[in-house]
């Protein structure tokens, strides 16, 4: 009898401690990508705010290198205020990113030296609380260094997205060890669509979300961002089945 009372209590702390954590997942405030399918992967319902996520593109190219970005201008786009974003080349194409929703008025650049100063930029703006969301280009992400942007992110509440842009193959190393990021998302470039007269349809991705904590993994033919940020299922294919139009990745994260 003496040895169940303890036990009880332990399990009794336990479920206590299980209530307050699903209630801290339910309160907590996301980011929809507004595309049905996306967004019902996702545990919450969208992209989680205080949290840091990861994106890539699907190669070390130019096309997907650039996908990756267009993807998170899209993404920031649709949150409210101030973008930071922290580079350390001043490469980035503004009317671009305007063409992806994100209006370049919103955004603030801060660019360093070296990767390092880039990381603590990064968690500096995620530690602010006032911005809308904060973004840093990095070829490598340490789990230490994550977990130290997923801390700041959770803190203030502003969503985090590294973009691991990669301008050697050898950077890409680390990509696949594991981070704090609530997500990992893989971006690569594909022809758009025919138009029936000459021209250039509009930009279509193939989106992978390869990890996610407490969900699963999935894979998304999508028309790129609009001007508003939104991405898009393809009209030709809306009507096929789900099997068809994601390519059939799923699997625990």
């Amino acid at each position: 009898m003496m040895q169940s009372r303890p036990r009880a209590v332990i399990e009794a702390l336990r479920a206590r401690i299980r209530a307050m954590e699903v209630g801290a997942r339910t309160r907590r405030d996301v980011l929809p990508f507004g595309v049905e399918a996306l967004d019902a992967v996702l545990p919450e319902g969208g992209l989680a705010l205080g949290a840091l996520h990861e994106v890539a593109g699907g190669g070390t190219g130019v096309l997907d290198g650039a996908a990756a970005v267009l993807f998170t201008a899209g993404v920031v786009a649709r949150s409210q205020g101030l973008v930071l974003w922290c580079l350390t080349r001043p490469d980035l194409f503004a009317p671009a990113l305007g063409q992806a929703g994100l209006d370049p008025d919103r955004i603030l650049y801060a660019e360093a030296a070296d990767e390092k100063t880039v990381l603590a930029c990064f968690e500096e703006g995620l530690r602010h609380g006032g911005l809308g969301a904060v973004v840093a280009e990095v070829a490598r992400l340490s789990p230490t260094a994550s977990r130290r942007l997923q801390l700041a992110a959770e803190t203030s509440g502003t969503i985090g997205i590294a973009v691991r842009r990669w301008r050697r193959q050898t950077d890409a190393a680390d990509f696949g060890h594991p981070t704090a990021a609530v997500t990992r998302w893989r971006i690569s470039a594909l022809p758009s669509a025919p138009l029936p007269v000459p021209g250039i349809g509009r930009a279509r991705w193939f989106v992978e979300l390869i990890r996610c904590r407490a969900g699963e993994c999935a894979g998304f033919i999508v028309e790129a961002c609009d001007e508003e940020g939104r991405l898009a299922v393809p009209a030709d294919l809306v009507d096929r089945p789900a099997a068809a139009r994601d390519g059939g990745c799923r699997a625990s994260a």
